[in-house]
This record gives C-alpha cells, structure tokens and sequence, in this order.
C-alpha cells in the first residue's frame, strides 16, 4: 500500500496575463510551481507586451472574473491568495466582495500594481479610491514598490524615515501589513521594510545590476503568498521570499532587448 501524499498548498493568483511570460499570472504560477504549490488563477486582463513595452491591455467582465474566483473556492479549495493587476474600480469591487464571501481566515498578499515596468499605466485613477477603500482592509499584506507607496498615502518617499511613516499610515490602526519595497531608491543596497504588528522589519540585499526586472514585484508578492500558504509566519515568509527573488535575479540569463524576467525556476536548473 502507497503512502498517503500530503496536498501541496493551494493558491490563487487574481492578476493579468502578460504575453511575453516575465510577468502577471505567468510569473506567479511559475513562483507557485517553484515553492511546491499548487497554482490556480483568475485572469482579470489581457494584455500584449513583452520586454520593451505594453501595448494594449483588454480588462475582463468583472463578472466573469467573480464567477472564476467562485469556481476555484467553492471546489478546490484555496490556502492563500496572491492579487495584482485590477485595472479597474468595477474589478476591484468584484473581487473585494468575492473575498469577502469566500477568504475569511487566508492569508491575501495585495500587489498594488499601478504602473509597468516600461511606464504603461495599469490601473485607472478611480481605482485607486476603490482600492483603499475595498481591498486593502481584507488583505494580510499590501506590497508596494516607492511610486506606489506615495500615490496610495500622497506622503513623500523619499528617505527611509518618509517610508516608514507612510507604510504606517498605509497600514492604519487595524489594516493590513505593509512590505515597503525599496527597488525605486538609490545606493548600493537595497532596503525592504516591513511593518507588521506594529513592528519593523528591515531587510538588505546587496543590489544586483540587471536587466532582468520584468515582474519582479509579481514575482516577490507570489512567493510571499506561496509562503503564507504552506504556514510561514509573516516576517519569516517575507524574508525568504526577498532571499529566493534575489537568487532568481542573479540567475537570470538574457532574453529580450528590454527589461528581461528573472529565472524563476532556476532552482529545479540548477538541480537538473
């Protein structure tokens, strides 16, 4: 008689295709896959780019999205939720109310992806509003790059001491976590700061000089959530997922002539 094989955790990414593959839900199924997750999506919107730009981006029904989250929740079952791109208010009010039916009780990590990697706005004005006031309640974990920090708090950025004070006011009396990613900054390390439980947490790398940038806030979300959902506490899940994308970014190897994707599965290559 075969042993009983434990489930791998189950994990939902609600978040759009990117064509070239660096990025969006093909980067968080590929983080999942390399966590030892199993991955599931809910595609909110297409879009056609690659490694140079985005060139156009069709939104789904933000029905069609609910009916997509349903279908995963009411049968598989999820251990943690990764979201990113939303475009839209309608989208983000359709996957709020979604969650808040089905996710009491799992960890959601929320990338606020706001802007591409080539400069192409990728989420709408009105959006924003609905995004403080719908999502970021119901999430475990906000992850914000330095743009986003300031466009979601309207506070300065720009010394550490500003990032702080904006991730705490991010997090309000009650909210969520928040991961203040320090990519956008200067100098030769690279500083994350994490607030959670009134608490800091400050993480340095040194900085990789690459190319290979495309979907790494993605990227950095998915394994924070793929974490979460095999039981790594917040702090833990976090300072393991910088150490992992660090890793992918140094292994990257060149493909495209813009800002390339890491190797998200250099691991299983390296073991090959």
């Amino acid at each position: 008689m075969s042993a009983t094989r434990r489930t791998p955790p189950r994990l939902l990414t609600i978040a759009g295709s990117d064509s070239g593959g660096g990025a969006g839900i093909q980067a968080d199924l590929k983080t999942f896959a390399a966590h030892g997750a199993y991955g599931m999506s809910a595609i909110t919107a297409l879009t056609a780019q690659n490694t140079r730009e985005v060139r156009a981006v069709h939104a789904a029904p933000p029905d069609f999205v609910a009916a997509q989250i349903d279908a995963v929740f009411e049968d598989i079952g999820v251990d943690a939720v990764k979201i990113g791109m939303l475009a839209d208010a309608d989208l983000v009010r359709a996957v709020a109310g979604r969650l808040r039916v089905h996710a009491e009780g799992i960890p959601i990590v929320l990338d606020p992806v706001m802007i591409s990697k080539s400069g192409a706005a990728l989420l709408e004005d009105a959006a924003v509003e609905a995004l403080r006031e719908e999502l970021i309640p119901l999430a475990t974990l906000v992850t914000p790059n330095l743009p986003e920090l300031e466009r979601l708090t309207g506070r300065p950025v720009g010394s550490e001491g500003e990032r702080r004070r904006a991730a705490e006011a991010l997090a309000g009396e009650r909210g969520p976590a928040v991961l203040a990613k320090g990519g956008h900054a200067e100098g030769a390390e690279l500083v994350d700061l994490l607030f959670a439980d009134g608490r800091w947490h400050r993480f340095v790398h040194p900085r990789i000089e690459t190319a290979a940038t495309h979907g790494t806030g993605c990227t950095l979300s998915s394994a924070i959530a793929a974490r979460l959902g095999r039981g790594e506490d917040l702090p833990q899940a976090v300072e393991g997922a910088i150490a992992w994308l660090h890793a992918a970014m140094a292994a990257a190897y060149p493909l495209g002539s813009g800002h390339g994707p890491v190797d998200h599965l250099y691991q299983w290559r390296e073991s090959a």
